[in-house]
């Protein structure tokens, strides 16, 4: 487990790291710019970089941990990519299953892969399903997101890199907001966060600002 700075979550569990670009908001990663770092420390999670690989010896580490915990699932890939083979996935949630003690956050941009997936997943109260959305081109992510089982659904329009129009909120449980950080972070302008804000508030869906 790691301690997270990240305002919107308690700590970090990655089974699974490294990814790929498919999307604007994946242009300058944070995950990737870390990854980098941590192998350079020698860190064995990160000896092939940023290359997707998953980890077997971090799969029960939850199991492990009997403080209760808000885990941010995979801050360092994204569960649903397209290489993580099926039955890892299905791994993944029965850990968090048997965990239970915990609330796991797992995010995504692959939402056509969720949506594929969610008959088979075993959803509980205690682990929370979000898309990230970084501009209107990306919305139907929600879509997806709002057609699954997970009882608890998110958003994460971070980067925020453009106005997302008006958004249906409807089966939205939460939104998050964020720029760009890094040394090439593209600017985000207040009147979409604020346009995003009072969308919420209109729908009486809880709003998170992260700085």
């Amino acid at each position: 487990m790691a301690k997270s700075s990240i305002e919107w979550t308690g700590s970090t569990w990655n089974p699974v790291t490294g990814c790929t670009k498919i999307s604007p908001g994946c242009q300058h990663c944070y995950a990737e710019r870390m990854s980098a770092r941590l192998q350079k420390m020698g860190q064995m999670n990160y000896a092939n970089g940023f290359r997707l690989a998953v980890h077997e010896h971090a799969l029960e580490l939850p199991l492990k941990w009997k403080k209760p915990e808000t885990i941010f699932v995979n801050s360092m890939s994204d569960l649903f990519h397209n290489k993580v083979p099926e039955k890892f996935i299905f791994r993944v949630f029965d850990v968090m299953r048997k965990a239970n003690w915990h609330l796991y956050q797992v995010l995504t941009k692959r939402s056509e892969r969720l949506l594929e997936m969610d008959p088979k997943l075993p959803w509980a109260s205690h682990i929370w399903m979000g898309v990230s959305v970084e501009n209107t081109d990306f919305t139907f992510r929600i879509d997806h997101l709002r057609r699954t089982g997970a009882h608890i659904k998110f958003l994460s329009l971070e980067p925020l890199l453009g106005p997302v129009g008006k958004l249906n909120l409807r089966g939205i449980d939460w939104v998050i907001v964020g720029g760009e950080s890094g040394p090439k972070a593209r600017p985000m302008e207040k009147s979409w966060v604020t346009d995003v804000r009072d969308q919420c508030q209109k729908a009486r869906v809880p709003f998170f600002f992260k700085q």
